[in-house]
């Protein structure tokens, strides 16, 4: 498989990554961001690109991929529903309307979280924007399309968030997240299952378009299977 993987540098897109990289049916990983990622491996591409909104430039490497891995978002903090929408909404709608044409055979698979509302309709700001950004990304001609909805995550293999806050809420919170995940393992999901939830979704699908906590951890659990 040839992958494409969006938002690499964050805490999901590192484990994403990483489990792209450690796998054997995956030949080749592009990484595209505004940043690079610091890593190299003979799989990894990477292209550093300013502005997401505008990936003209580069179509012509853009295509004959298999798979694009969108896990490239941010959180509310400082942010009003404009600027929010426009990061969160107007920027993987944008990204995967090209890739759909681009890659038509290809499955997109978009990182959410936990509470989106397909509706449309909450009170609250993030889950009414990212619940029409799932929305928006599901009417799309790919050949598969899922939304991931992952709620607590527990970072592993040194992956870390960019935000200090969030790295210190798993440095307090640690062991915490170790414990719950042993005694309920369907509530708290580590990046390396995200990643390979991810890949088993392409190989073999998804039983609904959107996949929550439970189900992430079941297609996990297949990959297990595989070995």
């Amino acid at each position: 498989m040839k992958i494409i993987v969006l938002g690499a540098t964050g805490m999901v897109g590192q484990g994403v990554l990483r489990e792209c990289l450690h796998t054997d049916d995956v030949q080749q990983v592009l990484t595209i961001g505004r940043t690079a990622t610091g890593q190299s491996h003979p799989k990894l591409r990477e292209l550093v690109h300013a502005d997401l909104f505008d990936l003209s430039t580069m179509e012509n490497v853009l295509s004959g991929f298999d798979a694009c891995f969108f896990c490239l978002g941010v959180s509310t903090n400082g942010l009003n529903e404009e600027e929010y929408t426009r990061l969160n909404h107007d920027l993987p709608v944008t990204v995967a309307e090209t890739l759909a044409k681009l890659n038509p055979g290809m499955a997109f698979i978009y990182v959410s979280g936990a509470g989106s509302d397909s509706r449309e309709r909450s009170r609250v700001m993030w889950a009414r924007v990212r619940g029409r950004t799932e929305n928006a990304l599901l009417r799309l001609p790919f050949r598969a399309s899922y939304i991931f909805r992952p709620g607590l995550i527990q970072p592993l293999h040194g992956e870390r968030s960019k935000t200090a806050a969030t790295r210190w809420f798993y440095l307090v919170a640690g062991p915490f997240l170790t414990l719950l995940r042993h005694v309920s393992p369907r509530m708290v999901l580590t990046t390396e299952q995200i990643g390979q939830a991810m890949l088993v979704a392409v190989r073999s699908g998804a039983q609904a378009p959107i996949n929550e906590v439970a189900d992430i951890y079941a297609l996990a659990q297949k990959a297990r299977q595989r070995g």
